[in-house]
């Protein structure tokens, strides 16, 4: 086994906190509490990093997960929140992987450039939740495409993207031989669908600032040639793409748990109470090294993970276990900076009761831990189905 990391991972982390560095904590709490960085999403797609994972043919930085991946934890390391726009750099996947040639050529160069962003995705629904089969929302035949209703929901960023990856039933339930079967994936243009009055987007007010909203589609027209790949099985295309969204995430979580231990680490070792830096205290220097140590553990199941993904090989395991350990140990780091800080954590200046609200995020979504839980309970222990 070789451990050594490539030496362009560390030129790629370098580059990324020299951008960060030109949007401080002033800025993140400047926008709160719902203003999008528009100014930062715009310099890193300036920078070429949103498209890490577009293939250079069109356009793209035709990097690996795991350049990627570092990308998204030294965002959140530096202090930023790359859930502002970190779902362009996998939703585009289900086109890279399973779109005609023809949509590959029309929509990835623009991704990459920027001149379209593709930032939303409508899986989500009040009725369904985590059961994504159980979705409502249908797609009919209609002249030349399809006609879209019913509702999303927890669909981030939407305000902020000209098109929508969007997951509807094409098959009724009744009809097919299994429930994972008659779900199809679409490319929807959002800026006609509003200007058309055929898509609604209203925003949800949240814990943190993630720019979140619900969508109510009410007969969107959706063309023939913004189907992806066959339809019916829109559900594994949309499967298929988990595997690289686990692997980022647990790697936002990282960064965020970095960030924390080293506020963490830095405050307890300059603040002094009762004549002596906070730090030399157990109770405040020990939750500190256990949650780093959680962190070095996290790390490698995400390094494994994106490792078995660019073999092409089963990761699906790992994957998850890798935003499972991340979302712990960055939810353990986060409450070992805010303990350490005692009242001073609550403080906006300080940033860490932002930092604080936006990794606890990461517990819930975009999977459930507790759904991870279940999956490696399951599919990898044999035990007997829970849900």
């Amino acid at each position: 086994m070789d451990f050594a990391l490539p030496e362009e991972l560390g030129e790629i982390r370098a580059a990324v906190r020299e951008l960060c560095a030109r949007f401080p904590g002033e800025y993140w709490r400047g926008l709160e509490p719902d203003r999008y960085p528009e100014e930062f999403v715009q310099a890193l797609t300036e920078a070429g990093w949103l498209a890490a994972l577009i293939p250079e043919e069109y356009g793209g930085a035709g990097l690996s997960i795991t350049a990627a991946s570092v990308i998204l934890e030294e965002l959140n390391a530096s202090g930023g929140n790359a859930g502002a726009c970190h779902a362009q750099m996998y939703i585009m996947g289900t086109i890279l992987r399973h779109g005609s040639e023809e949509q590959k050529q029309r929509f990835l160069p623009k991704i990459a450039s920027g001149e379209l962003r593709l930032q939303a995705f409508g899986v989500t629904e009040p009725t369904a939740g985590s059961d994504t089969t159980a979705i409502q929302t249908t797609a009919t035949r209609a002249e030349g495409g399809w006609l879209v209703h019913g509702q999303k929901i927890w669909t981030s960023r939407a305000l902020h993207s000209d098109l929508m990856l969007l997951l509807a039933r094409t098959t009724p339930a009744d009809q097919v031989e299994k429930k994972t079967l008659g779900l199809s994936t679409f490319i929807v243009d959002m800026k006609r669908a509003v200007a058309d009055g055929t898509m609604t987007i209203r925003p949800i007010k949240t814990l943190m600032n993630h720019a979140t909203t619900e969508i109510f589609l009410d007969g969107v027209v959706v063309p023939d040639d913004d189907l992806v790949g066959e339809e019916g099985m829109g559900f594994r295309y949309i499967l298929d793409g988990m595997n690289a969204e686990r692997v980022l995430i647990a790697a936002e979580c990282i960064g965020d748990g970095r960030w924390f231990v080293e506020k963490a680490r830095s405050y307890a070792s300059e603040r002094v109470v009762f004549g002596r830096p906070i730090g030399s205290n157990q109770g405040v220097q020990f939750p500190i090294a256990e949650a780093h140590a959680q962190l070095e553990a996290a790390d490698l199941m995400r390094y494994k993970a994106a490792w078995l993904f660019e073999q092409g090989l089963p990761c699906g395991a790992e994957a998850n276990m890798a935003k499972l350990l991340a979302a712990e140990a960055s939810w353990a780091a986060a409450n070992a900076c805010l303990d350490t800080h005692g009242g001073f954590g609550f403080a906006e200046e300080y940033d860490v009761e932002r930092k604080f609200r936006e990794t606890r995020l990461y517990k819930v979504a975009p999977v459930s831990n507790n759904l991870i839980l279940a999956y490696l309970g399951q599919h990898v222990l044999g035990m007997p189905r829970s849900y």
